[in-house]
This record gives structure tokens, sequence and C-alpha cells, in this order.
């Protein structure tokens, strides 16, 4: 039997005590997300993940990052998704939340001007 007192907490669990700006070279990254380094690399010649580049031009995967390549792979592994269909889910996805961050700064913009022009 299994002694839980030493288990190892869940990649997503240390993920969340990171600083938001936190980057990892691709051998961190594939490790907390599942996958092999050389997925990483063909998602990224498939154009689903753009990691930044180090000066050196190592790959470095934000948490975002990390945060993509599971989505894509709960699409492709638990949904059969192939990756032609994951492209336009993944830059639909990213459009709409585009216009979500549009709307907001819209709304915005309107309670600024009520408000300004209320005084």
């Amino acid at each position: 039997m299994q002694n839980n007192e030493h288990a190892q907490p869940a990649p997503e669990e240390l993920e969340e005590q990171l600083p938001a700006n936190a980057a990892f070279v691709i051998s961190v990254a594939a490790r907390l997300v599942g996958v092999h380094e050389q997925t990483l690399r063909y998602y990224e010649r498939a154009g689903l993940v753009e990691p930044a580049r180090s000066k050196g031009r190592i790959r470095l995967y934000s948490l975002h990052d990390l945060e993509r390549v599971r989505q894509i792979r709960r699409l492709t592994d638990d949904m059969g998704v192939n990756l032609a269909g994951v492209e336009v889910i993944m830059r639909l996805t990213d459009r709409i939340r585009q216009l979500e961050m549009q709307l907001e700064e819209l709304q915005n913009e309107r309670r600024r001007s009520r408000r300004s022009s209320s005084m």
C-alpha cells in the first residue's frame, strides 16, 4: 500500500504558487504537461503554441503556454479532434477572448463617460 504523505503535488497545484511571469525550458514544460519535448516542438511548428525565446534562442514556455498545451491535449486525446480542428478551435477561442476584452474596455469607457457627464 502506498503512503500518501510523500505524494508529489500535481503540476497544476505547483503552478498556482508560481509568479504569473514564470517561464520554463522545454524539458520542464514537457514534464509539467505530460508530453514529450518533440510534441511541444510539433505544436510550435503547427502554430498551436508560440513560446517566447531567450537571447540564446531557447524556448521559454509561460504558464499560459502550458495551459494552452493542456487544452490541445484535451481536444485531441479526450475529444478526438485532429490538429486542423484544434487550430480552428484555438483561433476562435483566442478571438473570443480578444472580443471579451474589447467589450470590457468599452463598458469601462461608457461607465467613465456617464460618471463625468453626471458631474
